[in-house]
């Protein structure tokens, strides 16, 4: 495995962890892997996208406590603490619309109050981070010296520019107070335990085929997205977590599909009658989404193993358990 220059090799052993954003989709799936791994978990979380119920199959381990609380407004935890993984945010478009104020403010006050709290108990500290900083990319696939394409006061713009500011932020940390941090880029992960009524495509499409509705395929279906498995995602974080690499690193999976593509094969896949039924397309929606993952293989050693139609199936299989 090869090193960036000034940086170390993965070394450190972690043995409690902070996961701000813990009872959100990937949040959940980030405690638990931290828990089969034998790591203490403090979830912080203020309930307001993710629930709970994501994390109540943990609450009677004893390695597992539950914080409710909201970052943006302070993060103390008594403890040893040696890794704090911010993922406190809304990420679906149909949330942060909804919530934009809170999304800012947690893209900003949260992840300085995060960074403090590494800083206080000089803690490797990671920020997940989005795909949607390179906005509607002029480069394809994504590099991640490349700086994007972002409209500042966009649709999008609250979720895209909290994110950019999260990773100046972190960033100034580690140059001005020598935090120990490091960004990971999280593009498109799908799986169990999305909310039925999230409004991104995979959990839209689901939802939609299962019911036997028209599913709704925005613009002419041409766009494209990379989906990668929740496992994989948070395989890809935990790589960095023991890593001392800043990044940022994309972490995601490379193979492209098309929206229209996409949801015929979540039709297909649900046995289900569904026809196809053009929406109009959001402003602002990014043309083509790919990640290049070359540093995350390098240096990392990782690469996504879920192949999207095991995913799939896997993810309409618990949509389908959850609604019964």
């Amino acid at each position: 495995m090869g090193e960036a220059p000034g940086e170390t090799a993965p070394h450190h052993h972690v043995r409690r962890a902070v996961v701000t954003g813990g009872a959100g989709f990937v949040g959940s799936w980030l405690c638990e892997a931290l828990i089969d791994d034998g790591v203490a978990v403090v979830c912080v979380d203020n309930c307001l996208t993710g629930s709970a119920d994501n994390v109540r199959h943990l609450r009677p381990n004893s390695s597992f406590e539950l914080v409710v609380a909201d970052v943006a407004e302070a993060l103390d935890v008594a403890g040893h603490v040696d890794l704090v993984l911010h993922l406190a945010s809304p990420a679906s478009p149909v949330d942060y619309q909804r919530y934009p104020v809170e999304t800012l403010r947690v893209g900003s006050l949260g992840t300085m109050h995060a960074l403090e709290l590494a800083r206080r108990h000089k803690a490797r500290f990671v920020l997940t981070s989005t795909s949607e900083v390179y906005g509607d990319p002029l480069e394809h696939p994504q590099r991640e010296d490349y700086w994007g394409n972002v409209n500042p006061v966009g649709p999008r713009s609250m979720y895209d520019e909290a994110k950019r500011f999260a990773e100046a932020v972190t960033t100034a940390y580690r140059e001005a107070h020598g935090v120990r941090t490091g960004i990971a880029r999280l593009f498109n992960t799908y799986g169990p335990r999305m909310r039925v009524d999230d409004g991104r495509a995979v959990p839209t499409f689901i939802r939609q085929a299962l019911a036997g509705d028209p599913v709704s395929v925005a613009g002419d279906g041409s766009q494209t997205r990379s989906i990668c498995y929740v496992s994989d995602t948070v395989r890809g974080i935990c790589a960095l977590a023991r890593s001392e690499y800043a990044g940022p690193f994309n972490i995601g999976n490379p193979d492209e599909v098309t929206m229209l593509s996409l949801a015929e094969r979540i039709v297909a896949l649900s046995s289900s009658s569904s026809g196809i039924e053009y929406v109009a397309r959001p402003i602002d929606d990014p043309e083509r989404r790919c990640p290049d993952i070359s540093n995350a293989r390098r240096l990392l050693g990782w690469s996504p193993e879920v192949e999207s139609g095991d995913g799939l199936r896997r993810t309409i299989t618990w949509f389908q358990g959850s609604a019964s």
